[in-house]
């Protein structure tokens, strides 16, 4: 035990430059990563002057709200958050439900097909969306839906990266589960509802992060599927903003780039301990 005691400060203190060294390269890493967002949230505050001012500064020396109160008069910035929740959080709810309950089959319930299924739902992840936006644009207009929200939510209600996460973590869960819900004669959607979901919530809450997060930042989508201001979302509203002679009043859009990071990081605190909780225990299989 002597010996013991003299080795282990030895050990500590080998220790301490190799974990300096990684808090050191931690903090850069951070810094690289929050430098955007801290430009984006100080020149939100900057006036004018100081946002076209040349060499530029990183902190404004006045700091000042007009940019925004510019957003709310030079776009309608209340129906651009509305409509980007109701396309953010359509997508996410639909996505959920469909996701779950194909998850649900092909890794509860033995079918024929049930693995070229899973196959062919892996291999369409491998087709960019870029590829099928085309014929979805068809398909939408032949439907009359060109700047709806059905445009923007029924083509995404399903999602074949949310089935196949959602599967891996379902195939987590023991199987005597389902098996003593059988004997008590639950049927499949009973067993589904009151026996796996409630044990998927940490998936579930981490799919529903990451399907809101995409759509909320998503641009593309709402530029194809809605050409009028009152359809558009915060992303593509935000291209809207052009000054005279083409010049971008980069302090408004800053501020409505704020304004739009605001619901994210706010869903995040709210979750972030169930979503830290599945990242540490769902395995893929």
């Amino acid at each position: 035990m002597t010996a013991l005691a003299g080795i282990r400060p030895d050990r500590s203190r080998r220790r301490r430059p190799s974990t300096w060294v990684l808090l050191a390269v931690a903090v850069v890493i951070a810094a690289i990563v929050l430098l955007p967002v801290v430009i984006i949230v100080a020149t939100a505050f900057k006036p004018l002057a100081e946002v076209n001012a040349y060499p530029p500064t990183l902190l404004p020396a006045t700091w000042t709200l007009d940019n925004f109160a510019k957003i709310f008069t030079q776009l309608p910035f209340g129906r651009l958050i509305l409509n980007s929740f109701v396309f953010a959080g359509g997508v996410t709810a639909c996505a959920l439900v469909f996701d779950s309950l194909a998850a649900y089959a092909l890794a509860r319930i033995d079918f024929t097909g049930n693995r070229l299924l899973l196959i062919l739902i892996i291999a369409s992840l491998m087709i960019p969306f870029q590829a099928t936006l085309v014929p979805i644009y068809q398909l939408v207009g032949d439907l009359g839906w060109v700047n709806t929200f059905a445009a923007l939510i029924v083509p995404r209600a399903a999602d074949a990266f949310g089935i196949f996460f959602l599967r891996q973590f379902f195939l987590a869960l023991p199987r005597d589960l389902d098996n003593a819900a059988r004997i008590d004669g639950a049927s499949e959607w009973r067993i589904f509802s009151s026996v796996v979901l409630p044990n998927a919530v940490p998936a579930l809450l981490t799919l529903g992060v990451f399907t809101f997060v995409n759509n909320w930042n998503d641009l593309l989508w709402p530029l194809v599927f809605t050409n009028e201001q009152d359809m558009a979302t915060i992303t593509s509203g935000l291209t809207l903003l052009t000054g005279p002679s083409g010049i971008v009043p980069y302090g408004v859009l800053m501020a409505g780039s704020v304004i739009a990071l605001a619901p994210l990081a706010v869903l995040f605190l709210i979750v972030q301990r169930r979503f830290v909780t599945s990242v540490a225990s769902t395995g893929l299989k």
